[in-house]
């Protein structure tokens, strides 16, 4: 296991002068220059028309509405998938198109995107004018081949990295092809869908299409709640942009403006609606929306973001909670495998591991690697493939591989190296900067093994594995106070690349106690301060540690709400002996 470093945030003096001198710190580090970038209003968003292809797009949405031709939607199997999938039939809906379906590969069945065995089960089940892909299309040439060859339009919106050459569909919107000027590259698939629902809302306005069909015209900021529940999930960058997209959807959901869908998963993970944070959408609602998806099939989830009626949502969300269990028990089992397979081989001490992990097992679930990938990249602070057999019970067939990185490695740019080092060995690929997903066949493991090695060593210094936990230093002893709390959870919202305020410094430690089999509960002195505190998930071999009597913590401010009382709790991400 790695050990983290604490390490303080450097703050170039910014000029916020509106702000307090705490929140004018935490923002100064994480880039910010100007108090308009704070703003969250809608009239802030990148207007729709920068994105490459959007009136394209648009026109060829609105004849396919005039002509109420059949549209089909294809999205993805993960949360930004169905969430995105969710967004443009419910938008195409309330434009008045009148024969709009659904379907999302099974990922035991199909694999990911719109590939030629989804197309054909496309064709024989809703006999589609037009295919829309969400969060997904731009690597499926042959899939956007098989939809023109057999008479179906295409019409891509994805967001993930281009190949060399794009499909020949209708039109493609992603900011990440070539020659978009796009400014928000992070945009979630979802983000792309919901811009392009703007596009064609504004296109269907200059064609007086609502006042000559006598339909109202959409409030299209009502999606915003799965535009933020999306985008949060799939753990793109918050830039300024998402950052106003996740700001206007949990306000949304705050006030009871949301799917009922996204209400009842609320209720099932016991989550506060009126006092939302991004952090519940991560760590609540998007794993049991992904789990359909993981184990079973994401249509399931989809109709649950669907379905108007509020019952039926829960009875939805009732499934997906059980599956999320179940997802749990599996990722346990794997997790254990994986320890074990790197203890059995002596890896343990960081020095001896390379610099990149390849880890497969036959009796490991597809749906499950990516999260497994996940966790042990985050044990070692080293980038990890988990793979399992594509087919189960298939030992000659082909392996699905899940990879996770770490700051400073490109893992698309990755296997990108190492396919055109070595032709044929990765059958498919494609991703982001920090996931990707790839297939090989079984037979090609260890050489692939060797491969990532080499790649990883190539682009990655061993200084890099060096896992840094940024502080924005210390709070003052006044700052522990329940005003300064809610300040900070009012401040975001915070996520990936615009990172929750965490702080460190040295407490006695006066109580400690496991609770809920793997968590210690913390009461930690500072002078006259008593504060409480949790460290979720820890390391039972080391703690409790009654012997330890000062401790350095790296933690967070939260607001914890008891029998309608409110009072400050730390949550504690690191804690080092002194």
């Amino acid at each position: 296991m790695t050990e983290l470093t604490i390490v303080r945030r450097e703050v170039a003096p910014v000029d916020l002068p509106t702000l307090h001198p705490l929140l004018q710190r935490i923002y100064a580090a994480r880039g910010v220059q100007s108090v308009t970038e704070l703003a969250h209003g809608l009239e802030n968003l990148l207007p729709w028309h920068d994105l490459l292809g959007i009136r394209v797009a648009a026109e060829v949405l609105a004849d396919s509405l005039a002509a109420q031709q059949k549209i089909l939607i294809v999205g993805d199997f993960d949360a930004d998938g169905a969430t995105g999938t969710a967004v443009a039939v419910r938008a195409l809906r309330s434009f008045g198109a009148r024969q709009v379906d659904y379907l999302v590969p099974n990922r035991f069945a199909f694999g990911y995107g719109l590939t030629p065995g989804l197309v054909d089960v496309a064709i024989k089940t809703f006999q589609p004018d037009i295919i829309v892909t969400v969060d997904n299309g731009i690597a499926n040439h042959a899939g956007v081949a098989a939809a023109i060859a057999a008479g179906v339009s295409v019409v891509v919106t994805d967001h993930h990295l281009a190949a060399d050459t794009l499909p020949a569909a209708s039109v493609i919107v992603n900011p990440n092809q070539p020659g978009d000027p796009f400014a928000s590259k992070h945009i979630a698939g979802v983000g792309v869908i919901f811009y392009v629902m703007l596009a064609l809302r504004s296109r269907l306005r200059e064609l007086n299409w609502f006042a000559e069909h006598d339909i109202p015209e959409p409030n299209l900021s009502r999606l915003l709640d799965l535009v933020a529940l999306g985008t949060v999930a799939d753990v793109v960058a918050l830039d300024h942009n998402n950052r106003i997209l996740v700001q206007q959807g949990l306000r949304r959901i705050r006030a009871g403006q949301c799917a009922p869908g996204i209400t009842a998963l609320l209720e099932i993970s016991q989550r506060n609606q009126a006092d939302l944070q991004a952090a519940d959408l991560a760590f609540a609602v998007a794993p049991r929306l992904n789990a359909a998806g993981r184990l079973d099939d994401m249509s399931l989830g989809i109709a649950c973001l669907l379905t108007e009626d509020i019952e039926e949502a829960r009875r939805m969300a009732s499934t997906l909670n059980q599956l999320n269990e179940a997802r749990r028990g599996i990722e346990q089992d794997m997790q254990r495998d994986a320890y074990a397979a790197i203890a059995a081989v002596q890896l343990d001490t960081p020095a001896h591991l390379p610099l990149g992990l390849c880890l497969f097992a036959e009796d490991w679930h597809q749906g499950v690697i990516g999260i497994v990938a996940g966790r042990i990249k985050d044990k070692w602070h080293r980038p990890v493939i988990a793979f399992a057999l594509e087919k189960e019970n298939d030992l000659q067939g082909k392996l699905k591989g899940s990879a996770r990185s770490i700051s400073g490695l490109h893992i698309r740019d990755v296997l990108a190296d190492i396919a055109a080092t070595h032709a044929g060995l990765i059958e498919k690929f494609g991703g982001h900067a920090m996931a990707a997903g790839l297939t090989l066949a079984r037979g090609d493991f260890e050489r692939f093994k060797a491969a990532f090695e080499k790649a990883v060593a190539a682009r990655l210094s061993p200084d890099a594995l060096q896992a840094i936990l940024h502080s924005d230093g210390e709070l003052a002893a006044e700052e522990h106070s329940l005003t300064v709390a809610e300040m900070l959870r009012a401040a975001g919202p915070w996520g990936q690349a615009f990172a929750e305020p965490l702080f460190d410094g040295e407490f006695t430690l006066l109580e400690q106690r496991i609770v809920g089999g793997r968590h210690l509960k913390l009461t930690l002195g500072k002078g006259e301060l008593v504060l409480p505190a949790i460290a979720f998930n820890v390391d039972l071999q080391c703690w409790p540690n009654h012997r330890c009597q000062r401790v350095r913590a790296a933690y967070r401010m939260d607001v914890n709400e008891y029998r309608s009382r409110r009072s400050v709790q730390l949550i504690v991400a690191h804690l080092q002996v002194l």
